[in-house]
Parts: C-alpha cells; structure tokens; sequence
C-alpha cells in the first residue's frame, strides 16, 4: 500500500522547498545587485575618464585642425580679398571703387556666416576666443568697407584709404584679426605641450629676447611670440607668424644679426617689417632646411603643397 505523509512530514517538505526557492531567489537577486553595482562603477569611472579627458584647456589635434578649416580658412580667405583690394585700390586699378567695397563687405559677410556655423568644444577656450574675435572682425570689416563705399563717390582712392584706415570699424577690426590669431597660436603651443614635455603650456617674453634665448625655443613657442608681435604693434599684415618666425631665424643664421649689431628678437622684428622683408610663404621656403624635426600640429599651412 502507498504510505501517506503525515501532516508533519507535508509541513517540514513544503518548508524546505519554501526555503529553498527563498534561497535560491536570494541568490539570483544577490547577482542582478552586484552587476548593477559593477556597471555603475564602470559607468562613473567612464565618466571621469571621459570628463579629464576633455578638461577645461586640453587641446587636440583634430581640435587645431577642424578650427582651421571652419574658422581660420574662413577669415583668411577674406583678408587675402582684403589685401588684393586695398592693392588694386592704392594702384588705381579698379574703376567702380563703390563695387569693390560693396562686394568685399558682402564676402565679409559671407565669410561670417561660415565661421559663425563653426562648433568650438567648450574644452578649449582658446580656439573659443579666437572664434569670437575673428566674427568680430569680420563683421567690423563689413561695416569698414560698406561705410568707405558711401564715402567712395566724393573721394580719390589715395585719400579713401586714408580715410579708411583711420576710420574706427577699421581699427576695432584689425585689433580683433590679431587677438583671435594669437589665441589660435596659443592653442597650438597648448597642443605641444600636451605632446612633448619640454613645451611650456604657457610662455610670454616679459622682456624682449635676447637672440641666443631665441635660438633655443621650439618652433611653436617662436611661432606664438611671433604672433605675439604683430598683435602687440596692430599690424595686420599678409604673411602667417610662421613666415616672421623663418625671417628672424634666417636674419640671425645668415649672420646679418651680428653684423648689425642686433642684440634682441624685437629689433630684428623691427627691421624686418620696416624694411618689408616678411613674404607668405616664407616658411614654406625654409621649412626643409630649418624646421624638418620641429613639432607642428598637422595644419595645411605648415606642410605647403611641394
């Protein structure tokens, strides 16, 4: 015959597997909490990675190149349209000097537009300012041109220039071009830095360099005292500060420093420009004989088409 349970047996059975489903509940439930716990970790630790990674005054490359393309290409090409009007106007070769400013204040428009649209990360604060200060030179230019075009009917070129270039949208304009350019090349030794230890974050000549302290720095700390000088005496001029930077460095090893008796970088700066001895492309010339193991961001104007 079949043995019955009885009612203790049945009480202590369902019990153990009340206990053991519990158990093995606990288990399962133990597991699921501890994998939450693990992938918050991980989640938080990706998190701290992820923001000291892109901390506040970290500068890429693909930062500086990016920049070029939408910002800096953008104001460029305008101040190159800048140059070859002033040039045609100075030598009388436009006919419709109304038309002229019109259309360049139009391409200084169009330029702003494009810039305008460029994203800056928040990281960098450089590239931000430079950002800033080339719209706002642009957008001065535009005014610049636009009033000089009304002014153009009643004017001989010789004395619109004139009259343009003391004209205060001109003034702000080129105060803006070269603060946002020596915020680019400061970004770009920030860059350096970042790459190779011996690159300060941070250099300003507090006094004006001797030629042998010159001759001692890297490519791109001369590049952004270069560009240092021209913001510091408002010249807008051409040429990049790399071209400045190949002068200096060629003036010096050519021995014309010492023969002149040029003791600092400032007064080899200072006869450089007041001879009009800076060309664009000047680095490109001597890039091979002066530069070849320097560190450079991967920037269009630094590796010239051969």
């Amino acid at each position: 015959m079949e043995k019955r349970l009885t009612r203790t047996e049945m009480f202590f059975s369902l019990g153990f597997l009340f206990m053991l489903i519990v158990a093995v509940g606990a288990f399962f439930y133990g597991v699921q909490v501890g994998s939450d716990k693990t992938e918050a970790k991980f989640v938080e630790s990706a998190k701290s990675l992820s923001s000291k990674s892109t901390k506040i005054g970290s500068y890429q490359q693909q930062d500086l190149v990016s920049f070029y393309h939408t910002v800096f290409l953008p104001y460029r090409e305008f101040q190159s349209e800048w140059f070859d009007t002033m040039h045609k106007l100075s030598t009388s070769q436009i006919s419709d000097i109304s038309s002229a400013l019109k259309e360049l204040a139009s391409i200084a428009d169009q330029r702003y537009k494009e810039a305008e649209q460029a994203s800056v990360p928040n990281s960098a604060s450089l590239l931000q300012s430079a950002q800033l200060d080339l719209l706002k030179s642009l957008k001065m230019f535009s005014e610049n041109a636009q009033r000089a075009a009304s002014s153009s009917k009643d004017m001989e070129a010789g004395a619109l220039l004139k009259t343009l270039k003391k004209d205060p949208y001109y003034i702000d304009g080129v105060k803006f071009a070269l603060s946002g350019q020596q915020n680019y090349y400061s970004a770009m030794q920030k860059w350096g830095a970042s790459v190779d230890p011996n690159i300060p974050s941070s250099f300003s000549a507090t006094s004006s360099i001797s030629l042998k302290g010159w001759s001692a720095l890297q490519l791109t700390i001369k590049n952004k005292l270069m560009a240092d000088e021209l913001n510091s005496r408002k010249l807008l001029a051409p040429y990049y500060p790399q071209d400045l930077t190949a002068r200096v460095d060629q003036f010096i090893g050519s021995g014309q420093a010492a023969t002149m008796n040029k003791r600092t970088v400032a007064s080899v700066v200072d006869l450089l420009i007041r001879t009009d001895a800076v060309r664009q492309g000047d680095f490109a010339e001597s890039k091979a004989e002066l530069y070849a193991k320097q560190l450079v961001p991967q920037l269009p104007f630094f590796f010239p088409e051969k």
